[in-house]
C-alpha cells in the first residue's frame, strides 16, 4: 500500500507587483535508464516499497508546470543519488546529479519543507539570465520544458544575476556575495543551481542560493496518480474534510487517467 504522500513545499518567489536537461543545442532526450530497466525498476520498489527506497510526494503548486501538474502524486526513487557502497554499485543503478535532472530535495532555509526543482547547474557551472533565456558556460540553453506565464521582464529574475531590491534569503546573499565572476553564478563543489520550469513563477536558486548535494532525496521516478485539485486542498499533508468531500464526488472526472503511471525522465544534457 502506498503511504500517505508528503507534501513538496513551495515558498513563494519574490516577484513585484506588476508581474501578477536543460539541454545545448542539438541534445536528446536521454533518459538515465532503458525503458525496460526504468519499467523494472519500478515495479521492484513498488513491490518492496519501504521508505528507505522509494517515497510518495504530492505537488501542491504550479513551480514545474506544465512538466509536473498541481495535484501529481509521485514516487520518488531514493536510490537514483544515494552513495554507492564498493559493492551496491555494481548492483544498484547510481548515479550522480546531472544536468536536466528533475531533483527532489530539502529546501536550504528550511530543511523541514520539500522542494522539486530542475538541475540547471552542477559544480563548476557558470549559470546568467539574459530576458529569461538562460546561458550555462556560454551557451543560451534550448530548454522545450520551460513556460512562461507573464511576458513582463523583472530586472533581477529574468537577467540574472543582478542587484536586487533587497536581499530574501541568507543564501540568496551568499550566492551574489561569493560566487559571482563576470555577471555570471560559479555553482562551487557540491552544490546544484535548481530551477522550476515554470519561470515566471518558481522559488529556486535565483531567489534562495544553491541546494547542498546533501540535501537531495532522490528523482521522481512515476506519477502513480494525477488529481486536479487546488493548492489549498493538496499542501496538508493530511486530507482535508473539504478535500475528501471532493474526492467522493469528483474522483473519476477529476482524475489525470492519461498522467496515471507516467514515468517521468529529466533532459539530459552535457
Amino acid at each position: 500500500m502506498i503511504p500517505t504522500p508528503e507534501v513538496i513545499a513551495e515558498a513563494p518567489a519574490p516577484t513585484p507587483v506588476e508581474a501578477e536537461q536543460v539541454p545545448e543545442l542539438g541534445s536528446e532526450y536521454d533518459p538515465p535508464r532503458g525503458a525496460i530497466a526504468e519499467w523494472a525498476l519500478t515495479i521492484l520498489l513498488l513491490l518492496f516499497l519501504t521508505t528507505t527506497l522509494v517515497q510518495a510526494y504530492v505537488i501542491p503548486s504550479g513551480s514545474m508546470e506544465d512538466t509536473l501538474l498541481i495535484g501529481d502524486h509521485l514516487l520518488v526513487d531514493k536510490l537514483a543519488f544515494a552513495p554507492s557502497g564498493p559493492i551496491s554499485k555494481y548492483i544498484l543503478p547510481y548515479s550522480d546529479v546531472k544536468r536536466g535532472d528533475i531533483i527532489v530535495f530539502r529546501y536550504p532555509e528550511d530543511i523541514r519543507m520539500t522542494f522539486v526543482k530542475r538541475a540547471i547547474g552542477v559544480a563548476g557551472d557558470r549559470i546568467r539570465l539574459v530576458n529569461k533565456e538562460v546561458y550555462r558556460n556560454g551557451v543560451k540553453l534550448d530548454e522545450p520544458y520551460k513556460v512562461h506565464k507573464s511576458d513582463y521582464i523583472d530586472p533581477y529574475r529574468d537577467n540574472f544575476p543582478s542587484l536586487p531590491d533587497h536581499m530574501s534569503y541568507s543564501g540568496q546573499e551568499e550566492m551574489l556575495k561569493n560566487h559571482m565572476v563576470n555577471g555570471e553564478v560559479v555553482v562551487p563543489p557540491d552544490f546544484v543551481f535548481a530551477m522550476g520550469d515554470n519561470r515566471d513563477n518558481s522559488s529556486d536558486s535565483r531567489f534562495w542560493g544553491f541546494v547542498p548535494r546533501r540535501n537531495i532525496i532522490g528523482k521522481p521516478l512515476i506519477i502513480y496518480w494525477s488529481y486536479d485539485g487546488t493548492t489549498d486542498q493538496l499542501q496538508d499533508s493530511g486530507i482535508s474534510p473539504t478535500h475528501l468531500v471532493d474526492l467522493v464526488k469528483n474522483f473519476f472526472p477529476k482524475t489525470r487517467w492519461t498522467r496515471t503511471f507516467k514515468l517521468i525522465h529529466g533532459f539530459a544534457s552535457k
